[in-house]
This record gives C-alpha cells, sequence and structure tokens, in this order.
C-alpha cells in the first residue's frame, strides 16, 4: 500500500500539471492582445469615416461614406484596406439589409487579390455575414468554403452588431456580438489584406468603427 505522503504528492503533482495546462490555455487565448514585450497593442484605425482613402475598390459595387458610416451597394464588389498582416486582430461594426435579392456580405482577412482577374473574389479567409443561409454569420469560409462553423447565429437582417476576428498563426477565431462563436485551426493563408464584400445587387452593406492591430 503507498505511502499516505506518496499518493498525497502524487495528487499535488497532478493538481499542478492541470493548473500549468489551464494557465497556458489562458496565455494562449489572450496572446493576441499583447506585443512580446507584454504591452497591450494599439488599435489602428482603418476608416476614416470621411471618405473611401486608404481603401481600392474592385468589382461592380457602389461604394460610398455618408454620416460616418461606409456603404456597399449596387452590385457585387469587394473593398480592399491598405495594411497588410499576417497575426492580426481585426474589428468593426456591421449592418446587411436585404433590398429585394437577398443580403450577404463578409469581412476578409489576410487576403489577396484574385489573379488575373482582381475583380474576382479574394483569395484568404472570409468572417462570413449573411443571416439567412445554414454557413451564417460568424462561420470562416476559405474561397467558395465554409470551413470552421459558427456554433449560433446571433444576428438578424437590418441590425448593427460588432464583429471581431482574431487571427495568430494558424488559430483563427471569430466573435460575434462579444460572444466567441467560432475557432478553427487554419495555415492555408499567413499573410494580406482586410476587405469587405459587397455580395450581390439587391442588398447594402454597411460598415463603421473598422480598426486593426497586428503583431507583425
Amino acid at each position: 500500500m503507498p505511502h499516505p505522503f506518496t499518493r498525497s504528492w502524487q495528487i499535488y503533482r497532478r493538481l499542478l500539471s492541470i493548473r500549468s495546462a489551464m494557465l497556458l490555455c489562458i496565455l494562449l487565448l489572450s496572446n493576441d492582445a499583447y506585443n512580446s514585450n507584454g504591452q497591450p497593442k494599439k488599435w489602428r484605425s482603418l476608416f476614416n469615416g470621411r471618405d473611401l482613402e486608404g481603401w481600392t475598390a474592385r468589382g461592380e459595387a457602389n461604394w460610398t461614406v455618408k454620416d460616418g458610416i461606409l456603404i456597399g451597394e449596387g452590385a457585387r464588389g469587394h473593398l480592399y484596406a491598405t495594411p497588410v498582416a499576417n497575426n492580426l486582430e481585426v474589428k468593426g461594426e456591421f449592418r446587411i439589409t436585404d433590398l429585394g435579392k437577398g443580403a450577404n456580405a463578409g469581412l476578409y482577412f489576410r487576403a489577396q487579390e484574385p489573379s488575373p482577374n482582381p475583380n474576382g473574389f479574394p483569395v484568404g479567409y472570409e468572417a462570413q455575414i449573411c443571416h439567412n443561409q445554414e454557413a451564417h454569420t460568424g462561420w470562416l469560409w476559405r474561397p467558395g468554403k465554409p470551413t470552421g462553423k459558427a456554433t449560433a447565429l446571433l444576428t438578424q437582417d437590418g441590425e448593427w452588431f460588432p464583429l471581431r476576428v482574431s487571427a495568430e498563426g494558424s488559430l483563427i477565431r471569430i466573435w460575434v456580438k462579444d460572444s466567441l462563436v467560432m475557432t478553427h485551426i487554419d495555415s492555408t493563408y499567413q499573410s494580406g489584406r482586410f476587405v469587405i464584400q459587397c455580395h450581390n445587387a439587391g442588398m447594402r452593406v454597411e460598415a463603421r468603427k473598422l480598426a486593426y492591430r497586428s503583431q507583425d
């Protein structure tokens, strides 16, 4: 029969291992908010609220700015922000409205313009914004393919909601209304730009309070 001290020591070691594993998980989940010196990374604005400075439009959608809101409508198109990032967070508030043909949009990250046709779909990851399909708002997409499942649909047509994405190495996470709805491991795309999508005619996508931070 093991000595009582030996059994107590074994239990203590197990508890210590569990505690260490929990601390490591917490560190991994919070690491994206800090730089290599342990200091909080600063958010950088992607949108000045006045015009499309710092953005490049591709496709046929009409992009405008009104009352501090970035608006896309009229046709399919993509709006590319200038910054290129690898390990990143990006956030904003979004609203999509069905004007007769279904509302579908997205926030791309680590994305590149497609070649040879830059007006096609971006090549990179997409945080889906769509309330009327199975692979709905909060899902992670790769080009043409639902990739990471969102645990719940928390949004509806015509309402503003916050969306945040974190991509650290191969760990990708998406929050909708400050709730973590998607966690996925994928390393297909390493670096690229942020892009807002207007998927089709007969809808409107709106965005505001767009910002990002990066470890790069």
